[in-house]
């Protein structure tokens, strides 16, 4: 198991004792974990997104906190927040996990989350200059999402 898991075990432990919201200092868990706070942001993007069904607010510096709480919502919310999150740029890593947890959570079919990741590939972008692509692919995902509301 690796550290990430350990990680989300024990974030998910503890959203369990503390019935569905949590708050927690980012590096107390990072120096719990002996790890950097970039692996704590890491477990936080992958595992504890809306996708997911949680809402995850987080506050930077010295008394800086991330607050989860979880959440159960309709395929369309779950979207409408996905779709909102995205911004003006979406990189192809970001872009790979977002689909990957759309089709995980069945918000999304497989086969459309495969044909989404090959449309907003760097193959099918290769004629756009890179430092477009990833304007190019946030637009892309955020319209089909839009579509399949």
């Amino acid at each position: 198991m690796g550290i990430s898991d350990l990680i989300a075990d024990f974030i998910q432990d503890s959203l369990e004792e503390a019935d569905g919201v949590l708050e927690l200092q980012r590096s107390d868990l990072a120096q719990r974990f002996n790890c950097v706070p970039s692996q704590i942001n890491y477990v936080m993007s992958t595992r504890f997104s809306p996708e997911h069904g949680y809402i995850v607010e987080s506050r930077r510096g010295g008394n800086g906190y991330i607050r989860i709480t979880r959440v159960r919502v309709d395929r369309q919310t779950l979207l409408m927040q996905v779709i909102n999150s995205i911004g003006d740029e979406l990189d192809l890593k970001s872009a790979r996990a977002i689909l990957g947890n759309l089709v995980e959570s069945g918000a999304v079919e497989l086969d459309v989350g495969r044909t989404l990741l090959i449309a907003i590939g760097d193959n099918a972008l290769r004629s756009v200059a890179r430092e477009d692509r990833d304007r190019l692919r946030a637009s892309i995902v955020k319209q089909v999402l839009v579509h399949a509301v």
